[in-house]
């Protein structure tokens, strides 16, 4: 078996997950569609499940129904490196154009003090993108990173939520830290205004704002890892999972809100298989579960 995917974050769309992939993969450069799965039924009917890669960043997504939406609780940096790209600049415009479309700005697309060209879009399907040209002096990170916002009742809480998550994954290490000063209000001193971790091959992006938006995590964004084994499977159970009524079918919430979902790595073998019966068995077979049984996922993909 192949080393698994490193954390792949995963959407959840009503019906246009295949839809939002052809047009994300037609705004990313080296972008391309992985899978096509329908899965049948699920508490949500027939889905597809799209497995897709922008700009080198994994995605997954899912057409399940209207039951979640996206807000910008979760969104994700896109950085653009005028030391590594000629282009950039007019990229990161040609980006914007292209998310804006159908979409609405959060942050308009200007200079600020932190970047020379930033803006923060919501596309036509309510995701949030945050478009940066970066420092060329600054340690270099991949194209795309998810960034998590804490606010309302976590906000606060995104340095502890960093020190969490590194101590779940191996090989992960801090990266920038930058709190905010006195005079930020309702933001206080020494929160969080931006800072970046590495969970094993994943960067995210971790910030705190007090500011009454309204929103938090939900499932619409939840982020998948998978596991080699059952071991490996049943520790990141056991420190993710904190909410016993949110679990179900591998899913599952932290201790902050954020959704995960935690499968073995053998399952993405039997859903792309192309075999409709091995298919139909996994999926029966998972949709029992609330925590994953590695075992009787091999045995139903093999049809024992």
């Amino acid at each position: 078996m192949s080393l698994p995917k490193p954390i792949t974050p995963h959407l959840w769309f009503d019906t246009q997950a295949k839809e939002a992939a052809e047009f994300y993969c037609s705004v990313f450069p080296d972008s391309s569609i992985q899978s096509v799965v329908q899965i049948r039924d699920t508490p949500s009917g027939d889905c597809d499940v799209v497995s897709f890669e922008l700009n080198g960043q994994p995605f997954m997504s899912i057409s399940a129904g209207p039951h979640f939406k996206f807000n910008p609780s979760v969104s994700f940096f896109v950085h653009f490196d005028p030391s590594r790209e000629a282009d950039a600049v007019a990229r990161l415009d040609r980006t914007w154009a292209a998310l804006i479309d159908g979409g609405q700005a959060l942050m308009p697309l200007d200079a600020y003090p932190f970047s020379p060209r930033y803006g923060w879009v919501q596309d036509r399907y309510g995701l949030s993108w945050q478009l940066f040209q970066t420092d060329p002096s600054a340690e270099p990170r991949p194209a795309i990173v998810p960034a998590l916002m804490f606010t309302g009742e976590v906000c606060g809480k995104a340095e502890e939520a960093g020190e969490f998550y590194r101590s779940v994954f191996e090989d992960s290490q801090t990266g920038q830290l930058v709190r905010y000063a006195e005079g930020a209000a309702p933001n206080q001193a020494g929160m969080v205004m931006f800072s970046d971790f590495r969970l094993g091959e994943a960067w995210f992006i971790a910030m705190d704002s007090a500011y009454p938006h309204g929103f938090a995590f939900n499932e619409a964004i939840s982020f998948m890892i998978h596991c080699r084994d059952q071991a490996e499977l049943d520790r990141h159970w056991a420190q993710l999972s904190s909410v016993p009524e949110a679990e179900q079918c591998g899913w599952c919430k932290d201790r902050y809100g954020l959704s995960w979902q935690i499968a073995p790595a053998v399952i993405e073998e039997f859903m792309t298989s192309g075999d409709r019966e091995t298919i139909d068995r996994v999926m029966r077979a998972a949709l029992k579960m609330k925590k994953v049984d590695v075992a009787k996922i091999e045995a139903a993909g093999r049809g024992r």
